[in-house]
């Protein structure tokens, strides 16, 4: 029995006041039977409850929600297929660090041959996320706190078993018998470390800082760009941590495949690279072109493993992005040093004319189809500056990183970490619940749409300041980019055009069809609306324009 209110009555109960106690306000989830008390415990201490239609979008929600609110992700499910169903949400949580808590039913131990057993922390562990479980009746709210905490510390989504035959079992305690652990320290890096950076930075002409989601977690754009100001660095970001230094005027955007022509014509002159929190991977660097080759690289990354991981590093700084920034801003400034390096007024007003939208290109707009970039284009002319982008992946998912704006590192959800198709709407959807406030851009893909189309019904049900825009080539357009011209039949990838607006309408969304920019004069009065709802724009892209970023991927291939 789980009480509504009052003295917890069971381990679910106990459960469920530990976590509230630690601030969750928000949890994401589809019940059933084997979590259905475990949520209500969670509602009856003052959480909110979304429930998704699929496993798969409550996880991707916990995911976006997270990202966006700076707290940990909670998501509830059902034992075994609830848990196997998203699976791949918690995948690009784990490849993009997300620290989420996954709450979860769970069979008996005495029952190995349910329908619903499977072996949930060795799931869990297959794809890198943590697991832990409630023990007892008498270690369960030590067992909540400790999961919680850890998805903190971890940076990493962690799986908390909760068996179905303990949740209703009488507590033998009702509280943590330990305090909640303080803030995590993170440990500052060695002196030796920033005295050797420092050394190089001091001789560097053209320095470059660039910063990866690591940066994003440790909220280091201020120290970033104090050292910025110092060193007279350029500063870019992967394409994980686009906004971080948004308004910046020596900000040159992503590096990478999205990179400007300016930008990527800049960044391989660096002669000092600093990497604070960032892979270095093949995306970011243009598969190292992005980086001259006499340059010097010094990581700066929170876990030793990171450190070459994908590009040698010539000088390594174990510790955090905002530490590590701080400290060789301190070191610098008591060497007096000072440099304006790249920083001249010139420089600024490049940077601030030559972007995407200023680059020419030819429009392959039709009666028909509209192009991708003039879609884009003038999505940012006509949306407002405060707004969160959320992208899916798939061959469009380049666009609205080169041609729509957001104003923080926050206001930026790229679930690309496991490159998974259908993962944006969910996505974007915990995006919209976390800052109500504004409006949120789920940037879909019509493959990514349709794996997720039952979720556009969630956003209607919750009353969501959503636009949904779909770029819409009727294929699973990279496929099609990559094969085609080698000859190969790509018919199945190919399907036949769709009427996704009227899709969303019957999901209770409002929705559209553009073909024209014209068309979009129904985000006006969407935007201006007092009561919030989502719009589906079907955009009918052509499907013969390449995205020059995939274009040069598979050239690399």
């Amino acid at each position: 029995m789980t009480s509504s209110v009052g003295t917890p009555q069971s381990v679910a109960d106990v459960v469920g006041q530990t976590l509230a106690a630690t601030g969750v306000t928000d949890v994401f989830g589809v019940v059933g039977s084997g979590n259905l008390i475990l949520t209500n415990a969670l509602c009856s201490r003052g959480a909110r409850f979304h429930h998704a239609r699929r496993e798969d979008g409550a996880i991707c929600m916990a995911d976006g929600y997270a990202r966006v609110s700076g707290t940990v992700g909670m998501v509830s499910l059902h034992q075994g297929p609830g848990l196997t169903n998203a699976v791949t949400g918690l995948t690009e949580a784990v490849k993009s660090r997300t620290p989420l808590l996954v709450l979860a039913g769970e069979s008996p131990a005495d029952a190995p041959t349910s329908n619903f057993h499977i072996d949930q922390p060795a799931l869990a562990a297959s794809v890198g996320a943590a697991s832990d479980r409630v023990q007892s009746s008498a270690s369960a709210a030590d067992d909540a706190q400790r999961a919680h905490q850890r998805a903190i510390i971890e940076r990493r989504p962690v799986l908390l078993n909760v068996p179905i035959d303990i949740q209703t079992q009488a507590p033998d305690s009702l509280t943590p018998t330990r305090p909640p652990l303080p803030a995590f320290p993170t440990p500052d890096p060695s002196a030796q470390a920033v005295a050797l950076i420092a050394d190089q930075l001091q001789g560097a002409q053209r320095p470059l800082i660039l910063a990866g989601r690591g940066a994003v977690l440790a909220d280091a754009r201020d120290q970033l760009e104090r050292l910025g100001s110092i060193t007279g660095a350029l500063l870019a970001t992967s394409a994980t941590a686009n906004g971080l230094f948004a308004g910046l005027p020596y900000a040159v955007g992503i590096a990478g495949g999205f990179a400007s022509p300016f930008a990527t014509a800049l960044l391989p002159q660096a002669d000092v690279v600093l990497v604070f929190g960032a892979s270095v991977n093949h995306w970011t660097t243009r598969h190292g072109r992005l980086i001259g080759s006499a340059a010097t690289v010094a990581q700066v990354d929170i876990e030793a493993r990171a450190f070459g991981l994908n590009r040698p590093a010539d000088l390594t700084m174990l510790g955090d992005a905002a530490a590590g920034a701080r400290l060789l801003a301190d070191e610098l400034e008591r060497r007096g040093h000072g440099s304006t390096g790249w920083r001249t007024d010139e420089t600024a007003r490049e940077i601030a004319t030559r972007t995407w939208a200023a680059d020419a290109y030819d429009d392959a707009s039709t009666d028909e189809w509209i192009d991708p970039r003039t879609l884009s284009i003038a999505l940012e002319r006509r949306l407002p500056a405060e707004k969160a982008v959320a992208v899916d992946s798939g061959h469009f998912l380049g666009y609205p990183a080169m041609f729509l704006s957001v104003p923080d590192a926050r206001a930026w959800v790229f679930p690309n970490g496991f490159q998974s198709v259908g993962l944006g709407l969910g996505n974007a959807i915990g995006a919209a619940i976390a800052r109500p406030d504004r409006p949120t851009v789920a940037a879909l893909g019509d493959g990514g749409t349709f794996m997720a189309v039952a979720e556009i019904e969630t956003a209607a049900r919750l009353g969501l300041k959503l636009l949904v825009v779909i770029y819409d080539d009727c294929a699973y357009g990279a496929e099609v980019h990559h094969f085609a011209p080698m000859g190969h039949e790509v018919s199945m990838v190919q399907f036949p055009d769709a009427d996704l607006a009227a899709i969303a309408r019957a999901c209770g969304a409002q929705a559209a069809t553009v073909r024209r920019p014209a068309d979009l004069d129904v985000l006006d009065g969407w935007l201006a609306e007092p009561e919030p709802r989502p719009l589906v724009l079907d955009a009918k892209v052509n499907p013969t324009v390449c995205a020059e970023w995939l274009s040069e991927a598979f050239h690399e291939e």
